[in-house]
């Protein structure tokens, strides 16, 4: 899920430089999206880890 961010970024990016606006700016606003529906993901998945007790595997 953080590659599709980064990647709409890259895009958001882009398309900034080469002057496309309203495509940057929808680009830009889904990489936000998408990152932080993975940072709720990324704290809910350590939660319940911390709270079973498992330490996880390396």
């Amino acid at each position: 899920m953080l590659g599709w961010a980064a990647t709409f970024l890259i895009i958001a990016l882009i398309a900034g430089v080469l002057g496309f606006g309203g495509i940057a700016g929808a680009a830009a606003g889904i990489a936000k999206i998408i990152f932080f529906i993975f940072i709720v993901l990324l704290v809910i998945s350590l939660l319940v880890n911390a709270l079973r007790g498992k330490t996880p595997k390396l």
